[in-house]
C-alpha cells in the first residue's frame, strides 16, 4: 500500500462477533483482519448497520471516490483505493469487553486533559509528571483518586507534601474515569462519529491496546 503512515496508524473500532466494543486498533490491523476474512467492516448508513467483506467494499469504496471522496480517509495502492473503515467486526470471537480502564500515563495525562492540576496550564507530555496527591511518603497510593498531572515546576514546589501542606489547591479532584479517556477524546472527531452507535458507558468500556 501507498498510504501515509498516519493513515494505517489511525484508529478503528474492533468489535466482537456480538456487536460489543473491544478495543480500538490501527487501519492497518483492521483492513488485514478483513482480507483474511477474520472480520467484516461494518458501516452506519440511515440508521442501520451494513457489513461488507473486503471485495464488497471495494465496490463501496469505488463508488464513495465517484460521489463523496472528500468525506473519507483513503489507503490506496498500485491496482485500487480503498475508503477507511471505522468500525470492524470479528466473526468468531464472542469474549466480553473487559470492565476497568486500566491505570496508565497515556489514561491519566487524557483524563486531565495534559493539563497540570495546579497551574491550569497544558503542557507537552514529556513536560508533565505524574503527582501522588497523598504522598507515598504518607502513606498514598497509585490510584485513579490520587493521582494527577503535574507540571515540573508545580511538582517540584509540592515536594512531598499534600497540597494543604503545601498552600496549594487542585483545581479538579482526582477521579476513576467510568470509561477510557482517550476514547473521550477520539469521539469529538467526526470521523468517529460512527463509534457511538456500539458505545455504552454505563456498562463496558473500551480498552486500548
Amino acid at each position: 500500500m501507498t498510504a501515509e503512515t498516519p493513515i494505517l496508524s489511525s484508529s478503528v473500532l474492533l468489535l466482537n462477533r456480538l456487536y460489543m466494543a473491544l478495543r480500538i486498533i490501527s487501519v492497518k490491523r483492521a483492513v488485514t483482519l478483513v482480507y483474511r476474512e477474520l472480520a467484516e467492516i461494518v458501516s452506519v448508513e440511515d440508521g442501520q448497520y451494513l457489513s461488507y467483506d473486503f471485495n464488497d467494499w471495494l465496490e463501496v469504496s469505488a463508488a464513495r471516490a465517484a460521489f463523496e471522496p472528500e468525506k473519507h480517509d483513503w489507503l490506496r495502492t498500485v491496482r485500487f483505493q480503498i475508503a477507511v473503515p471505522r468500525v470492524v467486526r470479528l466473526l468468531d470471537y464472542d469474549k466480553l469487553p473487559k470492565a476497568r480502564v486500566k491505570l496508565n500515563r497515556r489514561n491519566l495525562f487524557a483524563r486531565d486533559r495534559n493539563r497540570c492540576q495546579y497551574c491550569g496550564r497544558r503542557f507537552p507530555t514529556s513536560d508533565l509528571s505524574i503527582d501522588h496527591v497523598v504522598p507515598r511518603s504518607q502513606g498514598g497510593k497509585t490510584t485513579w483518586d490520587n493521582v494527577v498531572c503535574a507540571c515540573t515546576r508545580c511538582n517540584v514546589r509540592k515536594g512531598g507534601r499534600t497540597p494543604e501542606q503545601a498552600h496549594m489547591r487542585l483545581i479538579t479532584r482526582p477521579v476513576r474515569p467510568r470509561h477510557s479517556p482517550v476514547l473521550t477524546i477520539k469521539l469529538g472527531e467526526a470521523r468517529y462519529a460512527s463509534w457511538k452507535q456500539f458505545l455504552d458507558f454505563a456498562y463496558w468500556n473500551v480498552e486500548l491496546k
